[in-house]
């Protein structure tokens, strides 16, 4: 009941899907590249479209399907002038105040012809690129709550605060399912090890990005969750079956088809036993149009994963990478290393019939599809005077706190060691200062190790070493709260508590406060087998 309240009053308060009021951008009243029918009552909103795509120029159909990076304003611009991109992304370095970035958006929407998909890589947790959003715990954590209305309200949340600044695309949420404890680029980006629960907070996440008014997409597919190579340095390979995949990795895209997803990433991986080629499933017509298009029935834009990523850029170089891709069936394609030769590349490649005509026209059909259904047509225009507002409101960071709290996992307590009230608690390892403080909030008496009845020792993915930091601490009884990834409990064995909260940003913290205190009963479950335990085990006071 709490999250259901909690998501209407995120509701009440996000963008609806055409919103596009305010000042600068592209006014609601004058839509770029539609015609004036297309508003009639007696045609699909998207009626148009077609015959609007076989009246573009071919340099305009191909620039659709680029989306760069940009390093000032003024590069931007140019990439939109010269290159007529579909998009570009934001990264840290293109983002500082709300009014700022929400100014920024309506000039380079104002710089196209055809609205812009601005996007970003918030998927809160530790991939987050925007500096001023509500700070979430990330996906693990919502995966411990075991709740997708939490999942659908945190994506609300994040959703109504990016498009409040013109972001109108976030490449989230991560729907692989991260069945290997070593991998070391997905890990707490995924919702857990089980595809079913996974599958409902992939679909929770992706209507409550989408209920904002921005474009949901689902990661990696075919599913990144096994790997123990980061495809951003090398490329990943895959050992699993067909039947493997449908069980493990496919639910949750089959649930992001189902709710809807805008679009869909590629990842950079082989799976030999999906495709015996050995391209990386960014450049398999097996995997994206036999597995995604035809297999789930996936009818919505596949983007490419960054195309400056090693995984995808080891076989073919950089002017063969994206005409192999779209033939594959990706419709964009991120970050090309050169934009200028990419698009010529495309460019040429239509030219000479490498890529017919007609798998562009579907290509730039399902990139104006998706454009008109987030209202771009309708108005891009974000509001500066308004953006802060909308950010860090007291609702949103009661979304926060509640999914904060919701996660955290009591995995052991021995003896009844926890709660903490009534004894004198020394506080060491990751964040052991913000904790002290918060523990001190919560009427706990924290002191130095020598006068302590108990030690709270915090980890951040220290793996077997926390065994050794365990025992550093002496006889008196030790509670282990892991804030990153909960497997370094497995090596926890010799603390007498063990708890995981799946992050330490501050939000986390301050709720492993509340539960070690006593404030707050924990209910968060593994999410991911951990310390010996299953997913899905969890105990109370």
């Amino acid at each position: 009941m709490f999250a259901a309240a909690l998501l209407a009053a995120v509701t009440a308060a996000g963008c609806g899907a055409g919103d596009g009021g305010g000042k600068g951008g592209r006014p609601s009243s004058a839509p770029s590249g539609a015609p004036s029918s297309q508003t009639s009552p007696s045609r699909e909103p998207d009626a148009w479209i077609p015959g609007h795509v076989a009246k573009m120029s071919l340099a305009d159909k191909v620039g659709q399907l680029f989306v760069p990076t940009f390093s000032s304003r003024a590069d931007a611009v140019e990439k939109i002038r010269k290159y007529r991109v579909g998009g570009l992304i934001y990264f840290p370095e293109n983002i500082s105040t709300p009014e700022r970035t929400a100014a920024q958006s309506n000039a380079l929407q104002k710089a196209s012809k055809i609205p812009l998909l601005l996007g970003v890589d918030e998927e809160q947790g530790i991939v987050s690129r925007t500096p001023f959003v509500t700070r979430f715990p990330g996906n693990m954590a919502l995966g411990a709550t075991g709740d997708p209305s939490l999942a659908k309200a945190a994506a609300q949340v994040t959703g109504t605060e990016l498009r409040a600044v013109g972001i109108n695309l976030d490449y989230a949420p991560d729907a692989d399912v991260n069945v290997n404890p070593r991998n070391p680029v997905i890990g707490l980006r995924s919702f857990g090890a089980d595809p079913a629960p996974v599958s409902r907070m992939v679909a929770g996440a992706v209507s409550g990005y989408q209920a904002a008014g921005i474009a949901a997409a689902a990661k990696h597919f075919p599913g990144h969750g096994d790997t123990a190579t980061d495809s951003h340095t090398g490329l990943p390979v895959i050992g699993h079956s067909p039947a493997e995949w449908r069980r493990v990795d496919a639910p949750p895209f089959k649930a992001a088809v189902d709710a809807g997803a805008d679009m869909i990433m590629t990842a950079h991986i082989v799976v030999p036993k999906l495709d015996r080629s050995g391209d990386p499933a960014t450049l398999s017509k097996t995997v994206l149009t036999g597995l995604l298009r035809n297999e789930l029935g996936y009818q919505g834009v596949i983007t490419t994963d960054s195309l400056l990523m090693a995984g995808v850029r080891q076989k073919y170089g950089d002017a063969e990478v994206p005409v192999r891709a779209i033939n594959a069936g990706a419709d964009q394609l991120l970050m090309p290393p050169s934009l200028p030769r990419a698009y010529r590349a495309v460019l040429n490649a239509v030219r000479t019939g490498k890529i017919s005509e007609r798998r562009l026209d579907e290509s730039v059909t399902r990139i104006l599809r998706l454009k008109q259904r987030r209202g771009l047509f309708q108005g891009t225009a974000a509001d500066p005077a308004e953006a802060r507002a909308a950010i860090g409101t007291a609702g949103h960071r009661a979304v926060a706190r509640r999914v904060a709290e919701g996660a955290v996992t009591l995995v052991r307590n021995d003896d009844g060691v926890l709660p903490l009230k009534g004894r004198k608690v020394a506080v060491t390892g990751p964040k052991s200062a913000a904790l002290g403080a918060a523990l001190r909030r919560n009427g706990i008496q924290v002191t130095a190790p020598g006068s302590a009845d108990v030690t709270v020792l915090t980890t951040e993915n220290a793996g077997r070493a926390t065994a050794s930091r365990v025992a550093a601490l002496g006889p008196k009884p030790v509670v282990v709260a892991a804030l990153g990834r909960p497997y370094d409990l497995d090596a926890a064995d010799g603390a007498e508590a063990a708890l995981a909260t799946y992050s330490s940003s501050a939000v986390s913290v301050g709720a492993l406060a509340r539960v070690l205190s006593g404030a707050v009963n924990p209910t968060g479950r593994l999410p991911v087998p951990a310390a010996g335990k299953p997913a899905g085990h969890g105990l109370g006071y």
